[in-house]
């Protein structure tokens, strides 16, 4: 990545701080398996941190059962996440980035059924879930 962020490591200090999985999705852009994530039917109060970095990202009261098999959010802590145009997989999409430190979080869709029209699709293991 070549956009500095606040927090900065190098490739090797994410990798061996994240493991291999986790460095796999948050650092190298990769996705968990749908209906696998910890954090798919997760819906007590508290906030989601990044998975890298545990800057707050997303607060309980925005997720929501989209069905499709990953953690749904209708909106955003505003200012902690990036938007990237994505037109990999032969489809335009928005990729969502932690603005803290620059991992991949998922996507985000103007598709939601709530008030906000979106759908912030999130893999499990690019947050961590801290009750309130």
């Amino acid at each position: 990545m070549s956009k500095q962020y606040p927090v900065h490591k190098t490739e090797a200090e994410w990798k061996k701080e994240l493991g291999e999985e986790r460095y796999r999705i948050l650092r190298e852009k990769g996705t968990e398996r749908p209906h696998t994530g910890a954090y798919n039917l997760t819906f007590e109060e508290g906030k989601y941190a990044c998975g890298a970095c545990h800057e707050p990202l997303f607060n309980s009261d925005s997720k929501f059962d989209s069905g499709c098999g990953w953690p749904s959010f209708d909106e955003s802590i505003e200012g902690s996440v990036e938007y990237i145009k994505d037109a990999t997989l032969g489809m335009m999409r928005t990729e969502i980035l932690c603005a803290n430190c620059g991992s991949h979080l998922g996507h985000v869709f103007n598709d939601g059924p709530t008030q906000t029209g979106q759908r912030y699709c999130v893999n499990s293991l690019s947050v961590d879930f801290k009750e309130e």
